[in-house]
This record gives structure tokens, C-alpha cells and sequence, in this order.
């Protein structure tokens, strides 16, 4: 028998091993783009409100939330977020009188979680509040770097700003240390939810506590936060400021 015919089985088989190969390679990357662009409109409904309320970030969807938080995604979109609420304040007219407000949030919008959110799953684990309270206790949040520029880009133009979160009173401490750790200063007042608020929906109490600093006198000009429930309701400000976060829902 002839040599090249005694190959020949053998270059069959190894040309069947690459094609079946390059054909699966195929099927999973076809696979893996069909995710990201479903898991892209999925983050573009979150941030639009179009879901509504949700739990978790969808199984499918915990690799490409991980690359958008921990990539260039995140940083671009805060610092676009974050250039057009500056355009916005300086059409403000600023009175003089201390009473021209900026509202801020502060988780995922002064201060960014991420470090905690890199072990707990990016937003595809079930909320643990006592784990979450023991990092908001460690006080090392870093600055969201998009919102600590327009913070201090504020304070020049003369706006008295005000920080308005879900945390609990208990945490006041805590919150303020980690927020002169990241580098904010000279706030106006840090406002948490008291022994009274407990069980409001976000929306319901900050609405509220937007309400006590209108009939104080003071003129919300803009409030930045992550979440709809920082933004929607009665007493809000002129213009609000949507930050990106596709990890987690809070009504």
C-alpha cells in the first residue's frame, strides 16, 4: 500500500478535529456576542427605568456588568454624566445669599462601592446588609472620581451642596470619615435616614427631606444620584443628574 494512502486517514481526522473545533469557537463567541448585546440593551432599560423594579443582574449579564464597572464603560459614562450637570451650573445665576443648593446621593454617586461589589458579585448576589454594614464601617470607599471633580468644580461656583442618603444615622460617623478620606469638604449638611424614616421608600424620604430644605429657603439647582428614587417625587430640583449603575435597584 501506498505511503500517501496510508496518511490519508489521518489527515481526514485532523482536518475533522480543526473545522469541529473552529466551528464550536464560532457557536461560542456567536454565543457570547448575543449576550452582550442583549446584557447592553438590559443595562440601557435599567438606566432609562424602562424595567421597572428588578432583584439581580441577570446570570447571563454578571460578566459584562463586571467588564463595564471595572472597564472604561463606567468612568466614560460618570464623567459625561458629570460634564453636562457642570454646563448646567454655570447658567446658575449665583444669589449670594448661601441659599443656591446641589443635592448629591452618596453611594455609586460621591462614593463608589465597587471594592465591595467586586466580591459580592457585581449586583448578581442577594443584598447582604450586614456585610454592607460592616464595609460602610471600614470607611474606605474611594471617591467616584467624575463626581469629586464637579463636587469641587461646585463649591468654586459658589453652590452649597447637600448629601442626601439611605444610610442610617448610626452610620453617620462612618460616612463622614470615608467621605473626608475620598477627598469632599466644606458640605453643607449630611443628611441619613433617622429613627422616623425607616420603612419609607427611598422615594417618599428623600422627597421629603428635599421638601424640609425648600422651605428652609433654599433653591435646589441640581441633584446627581444613581438611583430614580434619588431623582423622582415632589420638591426636586431644576435639572437632575442620572449616574450609571446596573448593579442594583432601589425604589
Amino acid at each position: 500500500m501506498a505511503k500517501s494512502q496510508l496518511l490519508l486517514p489521518s489527515l481526514v481526522l485532523l482536518l475533522f478535529i480543526l473545522i469541529s473545533k473552529t466551528i464550536s469557537q464560532s457557536i461560542i463567541q456567536l454565543s457570547r456576542d448575543r449576550d452582550d448585546v442583549y446584557c447592553n440593551s438590559w443595562r440601557f432599560s435599567v438606566e432609562t427605568n424602562d424595567v421597572g423594579y428588578w432583584d439581580y443582574v441577570p446570570s447571563g449579564c454578571v460578566s459584562y456588568v463586571q467588564d463595564y464597572m471595572t472597564g472604561d464603560g463606567y468612568r466614560s459614562d460618570s464623567e459625561v454624566v458629570a460634564s453636562y450637570a457642570l454646563a448646567f451650573a454655570k447658567t446658575v445665576e449665583i444669589a449670594g445669599d448661601g441659599k443656591d443648593a446641589w443635592v448629591f446621593d452618596v453611594d455609586e454617586t460621591l462614593l463608589s462601592n465597587l471594592p465591595y461589589y467586586v466580591l459580592h458579585g457585581f449586583g448578581s448576589e442577594p443584598f447582604d446588609e450586614l456585610s454592607f454594614d460592616k464595609w460602610v464601617d471600614l470607611a474606605e470607599a474611594p471617591a467616584l472620581q467624575a463626581s469629586l471633580d464637579l463636587y469641587k468644580e461646585l463649591k468654586q461656583l459658589g453652590f452649597n451642596v447637600f448629601m442626601l442618603t439611605g444610610r442610617s444615622e448610626y452610620q453617620r460617623n462612618a460616612t463622614g470619615k470615608n467621605l473626608l478620606f475620598a477627598g469632599y469638604s466644606d458640605w453643607e449638611r449630611l443628611i441619613l435616614r433617622e429613627s422616623s424614616d425607616k420603612g419609607k421608600p427611598a422615594t417618599l424620604y428623600k422627597s421629603q427631606k428635599r421638601l424640609e430644605l425648600v422651605n428652609e429657603g433654599y433653591r435646589i439647582h441640581g441633584n446627581s444620584g444613581d438611583q430614580w428614587s434619588d431623582l423622582f417625587g415632589f420638591a426636586v430640583s431644576r435639572r437632575s443628574f442620572k449616574l450609571p449603575n446596573p448593579m442594583y435597584y432601589i425604589p
